[in-house]
């Protein structure tokens, strides 16, 4: 075995141990006797959002990965910037998420604070992968029970989200390495990524995939041609379309049946059908609704636990989400 793969393998090794050790730092019903209400308190904050708004529930998901790619799973990317900080939302990666989900947290957090026994009791970062859940229940997905006892960052800076989070042009080697840094596998990266069921895009995120000297050939016509309607060149690049054209607003397993017809919208969705390593999975899940959902929860729930501070000399509970403890 030459160096550099020892060297790999001992970073894996690490990697998985860290993971198995914040598993166990992490556990459902971690505020029993603190705050033992914060779950229905949290959901009825959170139903009442996305009854307001639908669209919180595709930017709630996206804000929990955008979140846990960076820094772990910490709240760090609520932070707003200061004049002498430019916090994790304001990085280019980051300015596209919508603001539903950010108010999501925000609200549920009122919520939870609201209630003497709770105040400044719950984390922020428990805060959004508790809503996180909760959308996701509230457009016909899985329900599932979330590991809590996780802190929030003590810092918030741009430069973090550097080279972190995957952009819509990568193929399945980039998506598959960058999840295998956070201690997913592929099958998570897949799964994951079927949360692009709910949510928007840009047109600046896919027009390079439609314009008509390079038209991608693993796009369905008729779909890229609709694209192009929507976005047609000159458009405002900030313009938003559904991630899935055909059930836009319900958590399913469409995502994976548009991508047999050619119809992801991003490089990195379609990539998955077009790729022969990753396709078996994309027809197993198309096919199996519940082998879909098994394994989206299973992957939902390591995502929960990356880079998860649990050690009060690394995070502490945020007294609001947005602003770091002075």
């Amino acid at each position: 075995m030459g160096a550099g793969i020892r060297i790999l393998a001992a970073l894996l090794a690490l990697a998985a141990a860290t993971s198995c050790a914040a598993a166990q730092q992490l556990q459902q019903n971690y505020y029993a006797n603190t705050c033992p209400d914060v779950e229905k308190i949290v959901r009825d904050a959170v139903t009442l959002k996305v009854q307001q708004t639908p669209v919180a529930v595709g930017a709630t998901v996206r804000l929990f990965f955008h979140d846990c790619f960076v820094e772990g799973c910490d709240s760090s990317v609520i932070v707003v910037s200061t004049k002498n900080n430019t916090a994790e939302k304001d990085h280019v990666s980051n300015q596209s998420l919508a603001g539903d989900g950010f108010d999501t947290v925000i609200q549920a957090k009122a919520a939870v604070d609201a209630v003497p026994q709770c105040t400044n009791v719950v984390s922020c970062a428990d805060i959004l992968a508790m809503a996180t859940r909760d959308v996701i229940a509230l457009a016909g997905g899985p329900a599932y029970s979330v590991e809590l006892g996780r802190l929030d960052g003590l810092s918030s800076t741009a430069t973090s989200v550097d080279g972190n989070l995957p952009p819509p042009s990568f193929n399945l080697d980039q998506l598959t390495a960058i999840f295998a840094a956070n201690n997913l596998s592929q099958a998570d990266m897949i799964a994951l990524s079927a949360a692009h069921t709910v949510g928007f895009a840009h047109c600046g995120t896919f027009s390079g995939r439609i314009q008509s000297n390079a038209v991608d050939p693993t796009m369905d016509p008729g779909y890229g041609s609709q694209l192009l309607a929507a976005c047609p060149p000159g458009v405002d690049p900030n313009v938003a379309l559904d991630l899935d054209p055909i059930t836009p607003k319900g958590f399913d397993n469409q995502y994976f049946i548009n991508l047999q017809k050619g119809m992801g919208l991003l490089t990195s969705d379609q990539v998955l059908y077009a790729d022969d390593r990753s396709r078996p999975i994309v027809d197993n899940w198309a096919a199996n609704s519940t082998d879909f959902q098994l394994a989206f929860v299973d992957a939902m729930t390591r995502l929960g636990r990356v880079g998860v501070k649990t050690d009060p000399a690394l995070g502490n509970i945020r007294r609001d989400c947005a602003v770091l403890n002075s």
